[in-house]
């Protein structure tokens, strides 16, 4: 009897020093809450935040284990992304993940205590998202692409199709204050190299139709500035630019894959990867304020032969040879 009373006790000591780690180890797996503010439409960005969660489950984080993400879309709104932002400090997010400008400034006015990750903004420090690149010192960080040097390419690529390129038009959303910086940089880089340049401002969709009709000096080519306001309106623009017979430059593929004619810029998938690693250095501990901004170093060139065929142009074969994809 007195046997059978210690080995239930050797066993009731076993099962204790299993339970215990057991116990430890799902405090540790308690489930983040991940609040996603798309800056634009689930069918623009869904892919983007897929290549966010693949990355995020490669780093240990799954949905539905230790993960929880609540996507939402402004669809290129900042009234709308401002709503989203204040839902999520409500519901008291463990991290919110954004891109663009606008919807990164709205999430950190809606809180300065949880941390956001930006996997894409113009000019973290003059809009106030960091006060530097190298030490961000608030809540929010992440990655940016704004670069006039890349502007000076664009310009530069745009020649090698329209060698005889003088009037350049430049679309860009002028209500957002880091977009209405980069057009008023674009159109200062173009004007350096020899363009004149007409300003085509949009605030709104309801302004695009309108402004385009309002050009009154046709331009040779169509430079568009990548927010998610001409994001969500892509289809609109590049339709009017065939209509027009106008080539397009942009800095985002998904703007070639609807029907521009050239990208040459960050890779959208790879920058959300990042934001990941951000995410995940975030969730297990490290301060945001303490992790740099970072700036992409690789960029790709997108060309559209469909478009350019449409459009009657001819593309060389050394643009092609050197294009990362060419859309046929």
């Amino acid at each position: 009897m007195f046997g059978m009373r210690r080995r239930e006790f050797i066993t009731l000591l076993g099962s204790a020093a299993v339970a215990w780690p057991l116990s430890a180890r799902a405090q540790q797996e308690r489930v983040r809450r991940l609040g996603f503010l798309g800056a634009s439409t689930s069918a623009v960005g869904g892919p983007w935040l897929s290549a966010l969660v693949q990355r995020l489950g490669e780093l240990g984080w799954t949905e539905g284990r230790n993960l929880q993400i609540d996507a939402r879309w402004a669809e290129g709104r900042n009234d709308r992304a401002a709503e989203i932002a204040t839902e999520f400090a409500r519901a008291n997010v463990d991290l919110i993940v954004t891109w663009a400008t606008g919807p990164a400034l709205a999430a950190k006015q809606a809180t300065v205590t949880i941390p956001i990750v930006f996997a894409l903004a113009t000019d973290p420090v003059g809009s106030g998202l960091a006060a530097s690149l190298a030490r961000p010192a608030s809540n929010a960080t992440g990655l940016s692409a704004f670069n006039l040097d890349l502007v000076g390419k664009r310009v530069e690529l745009l020649r090698e199709i329209v060698p005889d390129l003088r009037r350049l038009g430049v679309l860009g959303n002028v209500g957002v204050a880091d977009t209405a910086f980069e057009l008023r940089g674009v159109i200062k880089t173009a004007q350096t190299l020899g363009l004149d340049t007409t300003a085509i401002e949009i605030k709104s969709s309801a302004d695009i139709a309108s402004a385009l009709d309002a050009i009154r000096t046709q331009p040779q080519a169509l430079f568009v500035v990548g927010d998610p306001l001409t994001f969500t309106n892509r289809v609109q623009i590049n339709g009017w630019a065939l209509n027009q017979r106008l080539p397009t430059m942009y800095a985002i593929r998904e703007f070639v894959a609807a029907g521009g004619l050239m990208s040459y810029g960050t890779n959208f998938p790879s920058l959300f990867r990042r934001a990941a690693e951000f995410t995940d250095r975030i969730l297990r501990g490290v301060n945001p304020a303490d992790i740099p901004v970072e700036q992409p170093t690789k960029f790709d060139l997108v060309i559209n032969l469909k478009t350019a065929k449409a459009l009657g142009i001819k593309i060389s074969d050394d643009l092609l040879s050197i294009a990362d994809e060419v859309i046929e």
